[in-house]
């Protein structure tokens, strides 16, 4: 067995950290995960994106760098040609990566360019279709309450008594790949599921398995809470919404944890294959989502691409070393950022990272729960006035406004510049703020509201907390803003190196000069290479 790590990426879609039991959710049903904290992993209360949306997400926790960084922040502007990601780095670094084709990271007009970050991908395009769901028209019609919820509820189950999904086909082909795997190379396993991403749907047992009476409360939308404002408009434009009663929206966050329950048991199955590969101990797990989901708090489903609420940002995040390294498990509630997952993972496969990242290594974490590791983390998203090309709306309806669309009231608002102006996150683990040049600013205290209902920017009693905020993320941008590549650039071409010393060498030594320029364009050894041939006798 080979003795660098395998380093296994279970990434589930739009998971929200309070879907689990053990982080306390009492209507949760986690056994595989509350299980695995206890025993082999730290799962990390404080865990945050830094963007609320797929692709940005991805794009900065697989390079160790924020989305404002190389502008990764829509759904639209993917990891190109001049950009390395851990799958790359790794793979260059000799791991066997393999990864599912739901990944939301690399360009895909690129011709070759996944190939270059996966040594195999598994497409899925022969796993027939699953039943479809119990009721054959859950939307209804436009004005309907659920046109617009995302909620379509129980799905059918085949002869064999299974719903059996892509997400089940893609677990099943990365735990076959792991039994047949070479055993003297390590393996890199990303496997990204679309579970428990909208639409709100699964099939028995999970359905019913959620006892709705242990739900906790939903967050409210208060008479003037001054939340975001897209939220406002989300709101008014899903139409037929605002019949949701109660007792509608505790079935669609039933099914959505009955989702997550799926998730967790699927998260067994590759647990499972590891261990019967001989492959456990010595493997690096990564348990964690891309950002969450609203599941109804503020009345509304879904998520928004520059709203920092928790049920957002805050994501599930369980992390298992390799044997050897110090490990405490449990709960820690340390402040920690995904990108610190980019610089753990490469930490334990011992490659150098192979451009500057602001991730760190969660190593002492693991060693201590209780150790301090950050003292803010950060989110942000949205776009400056103008950019159509960064709007969903614009890139949604081209050809014309199409209402029946279940994304149409949320890109309708982002076309709203007020409403989808960029905004940046930042929390302290009591006191969060977000910060909008160009829009509404919002600031909690999480201690006094936990559920985010009400902001209180406008609160002078939180000033100084505020500037201390703001302050914080003036020094974020400033330490963040840029990365210089790790290779110099040459300042003279050969061209121009030639022009300058052909005068000083006497012309016999031409072709020895022309020669040397030839694997040297540096200025300095060119022209000591000059003056010892202008010396010659």
């Amino acid at each position: 067995m080979s003795k660098r790590p395998d380093i296994i990426i279970f990434n589930p879609d739009q998971m929200r950290a309070d879907a689990l039991h053990h982080l306390g959710n009492m209507a949760a049903v986690t056994p595989t995960l509350d299980a695995f904290q206890q025993t082999d992993a730290v799962s990390f209360r404080n865990a945050f994106c830094q963007n609320p949306v797929c692709v940005p997400s991805r794009c900065s926790f697989t390079t160790g760098l924020y989305p404002h960084v190389y502008g990764h922040r829509t759904m639209a502007h993917l990891l190109h040609e001049d950009e390395s990601s851990i799958f790359s780095e790794l793979k260059d670094a000799g791991y066997d990566v393999w990864m599912n084709a739901r990944n939301d990271l690399i360009a895909g007009q690129v011709d070759g360019l996944c190939e270059r970050h996966a040594s195999e991908i598994y497409y899925g395009d022969d796993v027939p279709k699953a039943p479809g769901t119990v009721n054959p028209n859950p939307r209804g019609q436009r004005g309907d309450k659920d046109f617009y919820s995302f909620y379509r509820g129980e799905l059918k189950r085949d002869e064999n008594g299974k719903n059996y999904s892509a997400d089940d086909a893609a677990v099943d082909a990365a735990a076959e790949h792991i039994l047949n795997a070479d055993p003297d190379k390590p393996l890199c396993i990303f496997l990204g599921l679309m579970f428990p991403h909208p639409p709100y749907q699964v099939e028995e047992p999970y359905f019913s398995a959620i006892d709705r009476e242990k739900l906790r409360r939903r967050a409210r939308v208060l008479p003037d809470a001054e939340k975001a404002y897209i939220e406002d408009l989300c709101r008014k434009n899903m139409v037929g919404l605002e019949q949701y009663t109660e007792e509608d929206w505790n079935e669609l966050r039933a099914v959505y944890l009955g989702m997550c329950m799926k998730v967790d048991e699927e998260f067994g199955r590759l647990i499972d294959a590891l261990k019967k590969a001989g492959r456990y101990d010595n493997a690096a797990i990564f348990f964690f989502s891309d950002h969450g989901d609203y599941t109804g708090d503020y009345d509304l489903p879904e998520k928004n691409q520059n709203a920092f609420p928790h049920c957002l940002v805050n994501v599930p995040l369980l992390v298992k070393p390799p044997k050897g390294v110090a490990l405490q498990p449990g709960i820690s509630d340390s402040l920690v950022e995904l990108i610190d997952f980019y610089a753990t993972a490469m930490d334990f496969a011992g490659v150098t990272p192979d451009h500057t990242n602001f991730g760190k290594t969660l190593r002492p974490v693991l060693a201590d729960p209780s150790a301090h590791f950050r003292d803010y983390v950060f989110s942000e998203g949205g776009r400056n006035a103008g950019e159509t090309h960064c709007d969903e709306y614009h890139n949604a309806h081209k050809n014309g406004e199409n209402v029946n669309g279940e994304y149409w009231p949320r890109q309708k608002a982002m076309s709203v510049d007020e409403a989808h102006c960029k905004g940046t996150m930042v929390f302290d683990g009591r006191y969060k703020l977000v910060y909008r040049a160009h829009g509404r600013n919002e600031f909690y205290d999480l201690q006094a509201d936990p559920l985010e209902e009400k902001n209180v920017y406008a609160d002078s009693r939180y000033l100084p907390e505020i500037q201390r905020l703001l302050a914080a993320v003036l020094a974020w941008y400033q330490d963040t803003c840029d990365i210089v590549p790790y290779h110099a650039d040459a300042r003279w071409s050969k061209e121009m190196l030639w022009s300058k010393v052909k005068p000083m060498v006497p012309e016999k030594y031409w072709g020895e000069m022309q020669a040397f320029l030839e694997d040297n364009i540096d200025i300095t050894p060119v022209m000591m290479k000059a003056a010892e041939l202008a010396g010659r006798k």
